[in-house]
């Protein structure tokens, strides 16, 4: 890799990815090959302890070797063996280093055995129990390994270079079961308790190593004779076969396109209380946030649990069968996950649904990129190897498949995938391997799409113009790469050089006819193509197909757009033509996109276009968008409601009003309306309804409690947009004490940084106490939760707060974003002298003058609700 790609930040206007303290991180030298690890284990739960034995069979690399280092942090380390001999260590908490009596030699495996005892982790391993706030909590013991966790539960050669085979036997108090790795080749009795002794035959690093306890429902499923189990809480069994019951069609499904079928003896998902991620795709035992499992009314319109179903079933091929040699390269195991995800909408619902979806992962990147930081895709300088997990090795990886499926096609594509994974099952595997597996199956040397997207930051953003010259026939096109700096055709470091196809489309008898189609080399900040053309075309398709990452403007007239939008085939050519017709507003606009959210065929486009459309503020819009209420579609139901937040008439908020109150059959359109209909409120012309709103809104949290509290989480957020009302201030701390479900209480935390921008300033300072409290709870959720309240705040108090948490977390994520929300609130604070003499004037006044405190917070009212919305 070349430095330069290291700090690719630094030469954009993009913040930088590398804070300080980030150096480059390399796997340590190996003093052998780990053949077996053998934890024989104890629990005690209401201790919160595991312990017993770690045995690890190493074979050595080389002979003469005196010392043996071992990740293990907060360990009690009783006594360490090799081959059954005593052995001297040290142990400083972080790492045990042992001396060994007799030097290794090579061809003579050793075996070490190290006593140790896991007491009240911080991580790794987890212990959920009832507590005086959640009595009715499940009683459960689950691991966390990925990235470099698993050395808080048991000793080990932490890194993902080292594959071995595994073996976990654990003894826990009945009824409670124990599900791991491999297959369950015995159980015993023991006293009170049971022995549960399972064993991972195929190789695998140290962070898929697993364990979940507790009092499971178990649903039998199978695929071609291989147990398919499914392992829920007691009552949650239907939700589980609504939830995960496509699985064994998964199975086949990626067997069949990834070229090699499922390669371990059974596949596992264990939903699990309080889980910090959504899943993780432990070898053959997937653990998964019991928080996916959809009830019916949920399954309408949630493919988000599908989604994650899908995305840890495809890490059994990508990250476990064939394993990432270095965190730096997670982006081959993550990007293909995330991809997977979109092959498997296409096999399920379509070639449109998985071209939105793929358009998504893209935003999801570009938002990341825009507002975060830009960096490559792979790097392998970081503080630790959690910050890489990110919308650049997710979504921006997906996009990265998608743009390798596009240079090679369908066939070739699945040619080296095949390939690649057939090539590198169970190994170790960089970057590198997926170029030289492409270049083995297909002949194709993609380097050159790989030095741009992946080993360097960003993504060319296009500006695109379309001229016809009647007299010639020649259509002209004017591609402009705008992230490049102008002057001397821009900075070459900024372009890119990529071949786009240019598609020009025609229409005969009111239907889309065919396509002229000519691929061009965009390699220069400005570039004009013309192309001769028997027609005038009746719309231009700029990469079509949209296999590129990019972001597109198009500089077409009104008649290309309004065809493009009702005839172009592709579902995101049309919503790049209706983001580019509502950005020339007018009556012709709103027609069209109005007729193509009451005909368009495709749900994304129809919500799509509710979006557009409440970008023009034209009252024919409003109309339109009242209509599309009663869409067939509940996400387009959701995407219109959202819509009519930004129109903030007294019919929008009447609709939303009666939508509201007499409820939908989605969980997510009611709350999407509760939110808003709270965030309609900043308007001075709806002001006299705010009462009426707070009124609603605190009815639905006092009566529509339900599935994952989705419709109070959206009223928790309406009240947050009330920004200058105590009344909804007061509303929303009710929620955050502990007994409220966690959901619930999560979104309310966050919701105190949204409204706390309105507050007065006794206000402010009580909510950034009230965070303050609730920021020494250690569970990671709670704690993410008060780092996004208070990064949204206008108040130099939230820093010590923030500062606190990024000092005293055991988590690296919050630990970088707090120290991300702090930069953002000094900047939300302002760094110029005056201004905060200004503030600290102004709150003097305040404090003494209570009348004057008053027609202060009247003025600061009338200023937050008269601003440009």
């Amino acid at each position: 890799m070349k430095l330069q790609s290291y700090f690719d930040s630094e030469t954009n206007s993009h913040k930088s990815f590398e804070l300080p303290g980030a150096r480059p991180h390399y796997n340590p030298d190996r003093p052998g090959q780990v053949e077996h690890i053998f934890l024989d284990l104890a629990l005690d739960i209401p201790k919160h302890t595991c312990k017993g034995s770690c045995s690890i069979r190493l074979a050595p690399v080389r002979s003469g070797i005196e010392n043996l280092t071992l990740d293990a942090v907060n360990l009690n380390i009783h006594s360490v063996e090799v081959d059954n001999v005593a052995q001297n260590f040290e142990y400083d908490g972080e790492q045990l280093h042992i001396r060994l009596a007799t030097p290794t030699q090579v061809g003579k495996p050793i075996t070490i055995v190290i006593a140790y005892a896991a007491e009240n982790p911080q991580r790794g391993i987890y212990f959920i129990t009832p507590n005086e706030h959640y009595p009715n909590k499940p009683t459960q013991v689950w691991t966390q390994g990925e990235d470099e966790d698993s050395r808080f539960w048991f000793p080990c050669f932490d890194y993902p270079g080292q594959l071995a085979t595994s073996e976990i036997r654990v003894q826990v108090p009945q009824p409670l079961i124990a599900i791991s790795n491999g297959e369950l080749i015995n159980t015993e009795d023991a006293g009170d308790g049971k022995i549960y002794h399972w064993l991972q035959r195929e190789v695998h690093p140290t962070y898929l190593m697993t364990l979940a306890v507790g009092d499971f429902a178990e649903i039998q499923d199978e695929w071609n004779g291989k147990p398919v189990t499914y392992y829920v809480e007691k009552i949650r069994e239907e939700d589980a076969r609504r939830t995960m019951g496509k699985t064994p069609k998964m199975i086949e499904f990626f067997s069949e396109k990834f070229g090699y079928p499922y390669p371990f003896p059974k596949y596992a998902q264990v939903c699990v209380d309080d889980f910090i991620f959504g899943g993780m795709e432990n070898t053959s035992t997937t653990l998964l946030t019991d928080r996916c499992l959809l009830d019916e009314r949920a399954s309408l319109d949630n493919r988000l649990s599908e989604s994650l179903v899908a995305h840890e079933l495809a890490h059994q091929w990508f990250g476990d069968l064939v394993v990432i040699k270095h965190w730096s390269h997670a982006w081959i195991k993550e990007g293909m996950a995330s991809y997977s995800e979109v092959l498997w909408t296409e096999k399920e619902y379509g070639k449109d649904d998985a071209a939105y979806y793929i358009l998504n992962e893209a935003r999801s990147y570009l938002a990341e990129d825009s507002s975060r930081y830009r960096r490559p895709i792979v790097t392998h300088v970081y503080r630790e190897a959690i910050e890489l997990y990110d919308r650049h090795l997710y979504e921006k990886g997906a996009c990265v498949y998608h743009m390798i499926r596009g240079e090679l096609g369908d066939e070739l594509f699945n040619t080296a995938i095949h390939k690649f994974v057939q090539e590198n099952a169970h190994k170790t595997v960089e970057t590198i391997d997926l170029l030289r597996a492409i270049e083995k199956a297909t002949g194709r040397n993609l380097l050159f799409l790989f030095d741009q997207y992946v080993y360097r930051g960003g993504h060319p953003d296009y500006k695109v113009a379309y001229s016809w010259d009647a007299d010639s026939k020649l259509a002209k096109v004017t591609v402009t790469q705008t992230q490049a700096k102008s002057g001397n055709n821009g900075n070459k470091n900024d372009l890119f050089d990529l071949k786009i196809p240019i598609a020009f489309g025609y229409v005969k008898d009111e239907k889309f006819s065919e396509f002229k189609t000519f691929t061009v080399r965009v390699h220069e900040q400005d570039q004009s193509f013309y192309f001769p053309l028997a027609e005038k075309p009746d719309f231009i398709s700029f990469d079509l197909g949209n296999y590129c990452l990019k972001t597109v403007a198009l500089e077409y007239a009104i008649p290309e757009l309004k065809a493009q939008l009702k005839y172009d085939p592709d579902p995101v050519s049309r919503i790049f033509a209706a983001e580019a017709l509502a950005k020339k507003g007018g009556l012709e606009a709103v027609k069209a996109l109005s007729e193509a959210l009451e005909n368009d065929a495709f749900w994304g486009v129809r919500s799509e276009v509710a979006k557009q459309l409440s970008e023009i503020k034209l009252d024919q819009a409003g109309v339109a968008l009242t209509k599309g209420l009663s869409d067939r579609n509940p996400l387009v139901r959701r995407a219109v409601v959202n819509a009519l937040a930004n129109i903030k008439t007294t019919e929008s908020y009447t609709a939303l009003k009666e939508l509201l109150q007499a409820g939908d059959e989605s969980y997510y359109v009611e709350s999407a309306t509760a939110n808003s209909l709270g965030s309609m409120m900043n308007s001075a012309t709806l002001k006299d309804k705010e009462d009426e709103a707070i009124a609603l809104l605190s009815t639905i949290l006092r009566e529509r409690a339900g599935w994952n509290e989705v419709v109070r989480v959206g009223a928790i957020a309406g009240l947050s947009q009330l920004k200058t009302s105590p009344v909804a201030l007061n509303l929303i701390l009710e929620y955050t004490h502990p007994g409220i479900p966690q959901a619930l209480r999560l979104a309310a935390i966050r919701a105190l940084g949204t409204i706390s921008t309105g507050q007065t300033a006794n206000n402010v300072e009580w909510i950034v106490e009230q965070l303050a409290d609730i920021s020494k709870e250690s569970f990671f959720l709670t704690q993410v939760a008060v780092v996004t309240a208070l990064g949204q705040m206008e108040i130099a108090k939230a820093i010590p707060v923030l500062q606190s948490l990024a000092n005293q977390t055991p988590d690296g994520r919050v630990r970088r974003i707090a120290e991300e929300a702090v930069q953002k609130v000094q900047k939300n604070v302002g760094s110029d002298r005056s201004v905060k003499q200004l503030r600290e004037e102004l709150d003097l006044l305040k404090k003494e003058n209570q009348e004057l405190k008053s027609r202060v917070e009247n003025l600061e009212a009338k200023s937050k609700v008269n601003s440009p919305s």
